[in-house]
This record gives structure tokens, C-alpha cells and sequence, in this order.
């Protein structure tokens, strides 16, 4: 639990950092050898569904759809992004995922890649059921919640699928068309699994994180150096990189300075 604490402060500091050097490339349209050699690799979550309104399992079920506020969530994200040169769309086959990646595809000359092992957790025969009848009534998942690197059949350990969500990421950012700004459209476990790879969190304490509907984290990868991750879970606003007062010819002004959203597990 402490070492979890003190990760998401490390992480929030270096986000602040992150933020004030993006800004100031690309509002001063300067970039040094080492900032360009780097690639920042965006991890978002699917907007809410009505499942996770209700607190039921989806896993890997087909036909779970964003709700409105899903879609709205999704919508304020993409814009947020715009100032980003995304140079790469991969999501999860999931509608959910799927639907999300769609709005941040608008007005970019980018297809949406599908990448099969993105998708959620498989819980095997727990999925479609709500979480605290679960608790109630199963006691396999009361021990799967508590150790989940253990698994009874058909159901998905963590340390599976970090494995094979590691891997599928690796197997993307390996293609030379994938370019410095690659975005993974996924899911609360497979982001969860995925942060804790890269800040060495074990796999079985990955759920310690959390990770809101429609949030991005971002690691920083560079040759010769350790992953860097600068932001878990962060839920941006419109404007969240823009100056705080635009040029007076153009008549507009917006507030950079944001609270960190209320993140939800």
C-alpha cells in the first residue's frame, strides 16, 4: 500500500514537470535532440458504461456501450488530446474501447488499429454479474479479489494478462509506423497491469491503482533508459495544455490550471 502511495506521488510530481515542458515546446515551437529522441506512449481508458454505473463485471462480453455520459466523457477527452501530435490509434476490440477511440480518431488521418489482447479481463464465468452479489455469494471471488494471481478455471489471472497486454503493446511500439505518440484504448485492469509493469509495481497489487472512465496515463520511453511514467489515471479537460491567455487579435482566453479529476476505481 505504501509503495503504491508513494508511486502516485513520484507519478503526480513528474506530470506537473511533464505538462510544463510540453507546454512551453509547443507553444515556443522548440524542441531539443533529447525531447525529440523520446516517445510518449498514452494509455486511455473507455468512457462510463451503464455497466460500470451498476458495478458489473463486463470482461470480455460483447455489446457493452458507452452511456451518454460516456459518450460525453469521451468527446471532452478527445478534444483535450487535440494538441497532441497522436500519431497512432490502437484499441481494444471492445465496443466500448472501440467507440472512445472513435472520437479521438476525429479530424486526424489516422485509422483505428485493432489489437485483440487489449481486450479486458477475461472473468470467465463471472462476467454480467454484479460485484457485490459476487462477494456475497462466491467465495472465489472474495479470494480472487484478495490474491489475484490466483485463479480458479476460466477465469484470468493478473499475471496472464499483464503478460499478454505487455506484449501486445511492446509488439506495437516495436513497428516504425506506430511513431512518438501512440494511443492504447483499453481498460481499468489492462491499464492497471500495464502501470504497474512499467513502474515495477507487482502484477497481484496492480489493483491498488486507480483509474478513472475516459483518463489517459503517459510514459515517457527513451533508449538506454528506464520507463518514465508521468501521469496514471489523469482525467484532462479541454484547454488543459493551451496557453493561459491567447494572442488579444484572437479575442478568446482559456484557463490552463485544472484540478485533478476525482478518479474512481
Amino acid at each position: 500500500m505504501l509503495r503504491g502511495i508513494w508511486i502516485s506521488l513520484i507519478v503526480l510530481i513528474r506530470f506537473v514537470r511533464w505538462r510544463w515542458r510540453l507546454w512551453r515546446r509547443l507553444h515556443s515551437r522548440e524542441d531539443s535532440t533529447q525531447e525529440l529522441m523520446k516517445r510518449t506512449v498514452l494509455i486511455v481508458r473507455h468512457g462510463q458504461t451503464t455497466w460500470n454505473t451498476e458495478h458489473r463485471l463486463p470482461g470480455q462480453l460483447p455489446g457493452v456501450a458507452l452511456n451518454e455520459r460516456g459518450h460525453q466523457q469521451a468527446a471532452r477527452l478527445a478534444e483535450a488530446l487535440t494538441v497532441l501530435p497522436i500519431s497512432a490509434i490502437i484499441s481494444s476490440p471492445l465496443e466500448r474501447a472501440r467507440d472512445t477511440a472513435a472520437y479521438i480518431a476525429k479530424g486526424r488521418d489516422l485509422p483505428i488499429q485493432i489489437e485483440p489482447d487489449l481486450a479486458d479481463t477475461d472473468v470467465g464465468p463471472w462476467a454480467g454479474k454484479v460485484i457485490s452479489e459476487l462477494a456475497k455469494e462466491d467465495p472465489a471471488w472474495s479470494a480472487y479479489v484478495k490474491d489475484p494471481t490466483i485463479a480458479p478455471e476460466g477465469v484470468e489471472t493478473f499475471p496472464h494478462a499483464q503478460q499478454r497486454v505487455v506484449a501486445a503493446v511492446e509488439r506495437w511500439l516495436a513497428q516504425d509506423g506506430t511513431g512518438a505518440y501512440p494511443v492504447f484504448v483499453a481498460h481499468a485492469d489492462v491499464i492497471k497491469l500495464l502501470l504497474a509493469h512499467y513502474t515495477g509495481l507487482e502484477a497481484r497489487r496492480a489493483g491498488s491503482i486507480h483509474i478513472d472512465n475516459a483518463s489517459v496515463s503517459l510514459i515517457e520511453l527513451e533508449t538506454d533508459h528506464q520507463p518514465y511514467v508521468v501521469a496514471m489515471g489523469w482525467s484532462p479537460h479541454p484547454g488543459w495544455l493551451k496557453p493561459p491567455t491567447q494572442p488579444a487579435q484572437e479575442n478568446k482566453g482559456t484557463d490552463d490550471s485544472q484540478e485533478m479529476g476525482e478518479q474512481k476505481s
